[in-house]
């Protein structure tokens, strides 16, 4: 029986068989762009790759796409929907500049460990590698994310760091300067899947796995008001921004993961709205 092949807004659909209905479901909303997080919609029941790599697809046709800072311009997505239809698209994904950013003042230690600190630091990393790993059938991304602190933004995604003046990794998050002791909150559902009370450089650590692989990270807080597998409703307070790690001052860094694909939080969220000014003298 000869595959039909069918050319729709962009995107190749292959019917396997005469009068299979052209409706195989494909809906993606989400930025296309090099630090974004696209989610998908399909048939219950589709199987969906990217660039060769299976995703993970919910119960109700949910899946999700991460392009990281350096996303290459294109990237493949093939559906197989049930009915035997497959959709082949090949996603446009911007491209970005970002900014340089120095930081001076930081304790010479936290820039060039010690070789005593090297054991600590591969420990620590071991641990947040394992959480970004996850792959559980939870959708708690499902609820959206909100910023989980408000106060003006220190630190961009992407921007490349030079610490002390010694060139480091991109910044693979955004930090929040928010007031020392300001509450924290949970940016979207999930369940926590790490609490730590003092890593080397992020001090004060809590990460909440959203499903599918995508997981957020809260650090250098001053308080942790969560427990390791505690069921978390976004906008639940998890701690209170802190200067524990590595800082120069007080401030919540928040970054987001697609297992090892660090995405632009600010991405994910709405414009800041500041929270209310208090009231008295």
């Amino acid at each position: 029986m000869k595959a039909l092949l069918f050319w729709m807004a962009g995107i190749f659909v292959i019917g396997l068989a005469p009068g299979v209905s052209l409706a195989g479901d494909l809906r993606l909303k989400g930025p296309m762009m090099q630090g974004g997080l696209v989610t998908g919609h399909t048939e219950p029941g589709a199987h969906v790759s990217v660039d060769g790599r299976t995703v993970r697809v919910s119960e109700g046709g949910a899946f999700l796409i991460g392009f990281g800072r350096d996303a290459k311009p294109t990237s493949a997505l093939i559906v197989r929907h049930p009915g035997g239809l497959e959709t082949r698209k090949t996603l446009r994904i911007k491209q970005r500049d970002y900014k340089v950013q120095r930081i001076n003042g930081l304790p010479s230690r936290q820039v060039t460990p010690k070789p005593e600190d090297l054991a600590r630091i591969k420990n620590d990393n071991a641990k947040i590698a394992g959480v970004r790993r996850l792959d559980t059938p939870d959708a708690g991304f499902a609820s959206g994310f909100q910023w989980p602190a408000t106060g003006p933004l220190s630190g961009v995604f992407g921007s490349q760091r030079i610490l002390n003046g010694k060139g480091k990794n991109p910044h693979n998050g955004v930090d929040v300067a928010a007031p020392f002791g300001a509450p924290v909150t949970a940016a979207a559902d999930g369940t926590v899947a790490l609490v730590h009370p003092d890593m080397f450089y992020t001090g004060k650590t809590v990460m909440i796995d959203h499903g599918h692989g995508l997981s957020s990270v809260y650090v250098h807080m001053d308080k942790i008001l969560v427990r390791d597998g505690q069921r978390i409703i976004k906008g639940m307070p998890i701690g209170a921004v802190g200067k524990t790690g590595r800082v120069t001052g007080a401030h919540l860094h928040w970054g987001v993961s697609l297992f090892g694909v660090h995405l632009d939080p600010s991405l994910l969220v709405g414009p800041m709205v500041p929270s209310p000014a208090k009231k008295g003298g």
